[in-house]
């Protein structure tokens, strides 16, 4: 915050664009410098043309209409509507164009827009939906704006030209929004895993193409575009997942956001919330009664007064869970507010708390699932989550063809753990015993600056984005005893426990600075090849140490040492990418990408001792790519997107099954009697490759004539078709193995209903045999010893999700789960909240009333 605020006091460079110097001691000063001089060299010569400007008006009342989105999609300009309904796109060169009007609530305008030598003024007049108009037609509206949406090449400071993009826009939906119901929300991001962690939402564990789901942590998710993990590099884990309640739309980008959100193959989720309302003040309430003691409520209040804007919520979750010693609650607060300082200016500022306490039943055996999967024989494991985020967004237009953003972000966290783990999963909890006890911190602070010129080449446009991210990022990692009580008590007992088999204490300290540039060429009006480069300078290190204790066969300490394990670990990485876009028709695109990834390894987790599993100290990085092709677009009344891709990882970090070892005090590792354990290192070198294809088909818009019918039936499928393979290793047993995480079918299909203001989905989701390690050991029912070790079968799931709007202010909502009641599972685990497998929950019911003022 200070080094961004003394910047903008710096000396003036310019009178045509208002860039500074920066002080000396500012880190990142010389690029933000470079950016700006570029801005102003490249912004402060264009020379205005024409103005297109007018006012959009209520055509029930003839009253101004603030906030109505003006876009022109073939050169990506927009414009919002002020309080007294005036919009106004400057600089615009002779041309035809297509403008489009839209605002959440009313008619879709499309018309066409010429400027010819001179300056157009044209006044619109929107629909009220919601008032004229059922829910249904309200929603066909949606969908429109969705397919506007889901081509733009270039939004903000950001290119998506030629990437595998996708976008859900959360008011089009009919889902179980309330507890956050991921497998409802992403039912149309194609080849998502997901785990399920049964606590409402609060956690968010997606994967896909062999990433391994939990956490979400092969992708780079982002809050408003920014990031929100417990560390990008160290512990990119997300323990905080927004509410789908407060969200406007989700934003995925596959493996090529690895050039301009970081290194992950993932790529990267955006979670962006909803727009302040254009009125003084806007009141949403919704209140949520579930099955298993669930109860939530979510209220917001938002609004506009004059160059102000504010957008806050309150979100309380509180449940008993379908399993004994599963109950959770929770608290989310968030505020977002506005000012714009000019025309071209704004300014943004956002803070975001977290605050959760679960009770965590444990995991179970596959002999105790399959005989009772409610079954919990752990009473004292816990887990809290203290979450405080903050930022800063700078957004500021040089000139109609050059934008500049700055964001300032920052996290202040932790997350804790204490319970009774083994990898006996079904040994009964030894009361009297000291509980396992993790404690992380994480502190860091973050800067990243975008530059977006729009120029030409010839005739021909093109776009050019260069930025900068530095990342400063300080963990703190504690394992030892914790307390034998069965509260849920965070508090060390090494007092009481001296001779605690698992301790340690470090601190991570991680340095990140990063370059990144992609520039759109237009090969032709509906052709464009976008080249892009990313330079990562990553540094790691551990201080700390961790002890180590030897035992007779009595288990009695006849050794005890502690080591100092101080590490440091520079390296400079270098990614690049090109991505191909050709739009045969202006509703659909061929598109084909090529992008490099990599994943850092650091020291955080190295150190964690789990009872079922062990971790390779010799870790190290994992290196591959990721390469997309695909046709998207929508003909007549189907929107749809078909395509394939292929994942090549060297090193892949993966887990195996291996005898059982330790590290004596001379650091000799030796093989030790009990069960065996699932190792994590470096695999080998995988490939995956499949094919990905969406459909959504608007059946009653297809055979009907009526332009607002009162019935509304769309259906959809999302079907994953993959194959992955080991294809080499020099572990055993591992080389022509499937790799972990990838079900060969991955389908989710279903219904979209409506009449009137009815809306309803019904959606039918299957995913095949899936394994959980390296080795593909199989599932064993009888198995009443580990429920680490397996695969997780084929499971599939049916939901149904219903609403009814009242009034314009009034709504309910009602859901229910797993419908057919199946018993299944999504996940093993060798940690927390296992060990052991984590049974998914039966038959479930929900109910919420909104209203809206």
């Amino acid at each position: 915050m200070k080094l961004l605020m003394t910047g903008l006091g710096g000396e003036r460079i310019g009178e045509e664009c208002n860039a500074y110097f920066l002080p000396s001691n500012a880190y990142p000063q010389h690029l933000l410098l470079l950016i700006l001089f570029i801005a102003c060299l490249w912004g402060g010569n264009l020379q205005a043309q024409h103005t297109f400007s007018g006012h959009v008006l209520d055509a029930a009342t003839s009253e101004p209409i603030p906030g109505v989105e003006v876009f022109l999609p073939g050169i990506s300009r927009t414009a919002l509507t002020d309080r007294k309904g005036a919009f106004s796109i400057t600089e615009l060169p002779n041309d035809t164009y297509t403008v489009y009007l839209f605002l959440e609530g009313y008619n879709t305008i499309e018309e066409e827009l010429v400027i010819k030598g001179q300056d157009v003024e044209q006044d619109f007049r929107l629909t009220d939906l919601q008032v004229q108009l059922s829910a249904v037609v309200v929603r066909e509206e949606q969908e429109r704006i969705y397919a506007l949406k889901r081509l733009r090449a270039v939004e903000g400071t950001a290119i998506y030209a030629g990437k595998k993009t996708e976008v859900i826009l959360l008011d089009q939906l009919t889902v179980n929004a309330a507890a956050n119901n991921a497998r409802q929300i992403y039912a149309q991001v194609s080849g998502l895993n997901i785990q399920e962690a049964n606590d409402a939402g609060l956690q968010l564990n997606i994967g896909g193409r062999g990433l391994d789901p939990n956490r979400s942590a092969s992708f780079n998710t982002r809050q408003n575009g920014y990031d929100i993990s417990a560390d990008v590099l160290g512990y990119p884990e997300s323990y905080y997942t927004p509410p789908a309640e407060a969200l406007r739309e989700i934003q995925i980008i596959r493996g090529a956001a690895s050039l301009q959100y970081g290194t992950q193959f993932g790529g990267l989720v955006n979670f962006v919330f909803k727009k302040p309302s254009p009125e003084k003040i806007a009141l949403t309430s919704r209140q949520t009664l579930g099955s298993f003691g669930l109860r939530t409520t979510f209220n917001s209040l938002s609004g506009t007064l004059g160059k102000f804007s504010y957008y806050t919520f309150y979100n309380y979750k509180q449940g008993d869970g379908f399993r004994p010693n599963a109950d959770f609650k929770s608290h989310n607060f968030y505020a977002h507010f506005g000012y714009q300082l000019t025309p071209a200016t704004k300014l943004a500022a956002e803070v975001t708390y977290l605050d959760y306490v679960a009770h965590q039943a444990g995991g179970l055996t596959d002999a105790q699932f399959y005989r009772d999967p409610s079954y919990s024989n752990r009473t004292r494991n816990w887990f809290a989550v203290d979450w405080l985020l903050y930022a800063l967004r700078l957004d500021h237009k040089f000139s109609v063809n050059t934008d500049v953003s700055v964001q300032f972000f920052g996290l202040d966290a932790s997350r804790k753990a204490v319970g009774f783990r083994t990898n006996r999963v079904s040994q009964v909890d030894d009361l009297e015993a000291p509980r396992d006890l993790l404690i992380g911190d994480f502190n860091n602070w973050g800067v990243e600056t975008r530059l977006l010129n729009r120029y030409k080449i010839g005739r021909h446009d093109a776009v050019f984005l260069i930025g900068n991210k530095y990342y400063h990022s300080t963990n703190e990692a504690f394992q030892g005893p914790g307390t034998n009580g069965t509260d849920a008590d965070f508090r060390p007992a090494l007092a009481q426990f001296p001779t605690y088999d698992a301790q340690s204490d470090f601190t991570f300290p991680n340095r990140n600075l990063a370059f990144f540039i992609e520039n759109i060429f237009y090969l032709r009006d509906n052709l464009s090849l976008t080249p892009g480069l990313r330079y990562e300078y990553i540094r790691t290190r551990s201080d700390g140490g961790f002890r180590a204790i030897d035992r007779d066969l009595a288990g009695n300490p006849i050794r005890d040492q502690y080591f100092e394990d101080n590490r440091d670990f520079a390296r400079n990485i270098f990614l690049a990418g090109l991505g191909l876009s050709f739009k045969p028709a202006p509703n659909t695109e061929w598109y084909l990408n090529f992008s490099q990834n990599f994943r850092s390894v650091t020291f955080s987790d190295i150190r964690v001792v789990n009872p079922s599993d062990q971790v390779d100290p010799n870790i190290s990085d994992e290196r591959g790519f990721t390469a997309d092709m695909g046709w998207r677009g929508r003909l007549d009344k189907v929107t749809f997107e078909v395509g394939g891709f292929g994942l090549l990882y060297d090193d892949r970090l993966g887990e195996v099954l291996r005898p059982r070892t330790r590290v004596t005090a001379e650091g000799v590792t030796i093989e030790v009697p009990g069960p065996p354990v699932r190792w994590r290192g470096n695999i080998g070198q995988a490939f995956i490759f499949g094919l990905e294809g969406l459909l959504d088909w608007n059946l009653l818009g297809t055979f009907s004539q009526k332009e607002q019918s009162e019935m509304q039936l769309n259906y959809f499928i999302n079907l994953a078709l993959t194959h992955s393979e080991y294809f080499a290793s020099e572990i055993p047993n591992v080389a022509g193995k499937r790799v972990e995480f990838m079900p060969a079918v991955n389908v989710k299909t279903g219904l979209r209903f409506g009449y009137k203001n009815l809306l309803g989905s019904i959606q039918y989701t299957y995913l095949s045999e899936q394994y959980t390690d390296a080795t593909n050991a199989p599932q064993n029912k009888q198995d009443n010893l580990s429920g680490i070790i397996g695969s997780v079968p084929a499971y599939s799931i049916l939901d149904l999700s219903l609403s009814y709007r009242f009034l314009k202010w009034l709504k309910v909502e009602a859901n229910v789960n797993n419908l057919l009641d199946n018993s299944y599972f999504t996940r093993r685990t060798t940690g927390y909240p296992g060990p052991g497998i984590i049974p998914s929950a039966p038959r479930s019911f929900g109910g919420t009333l909104v209203m809206e003022f």
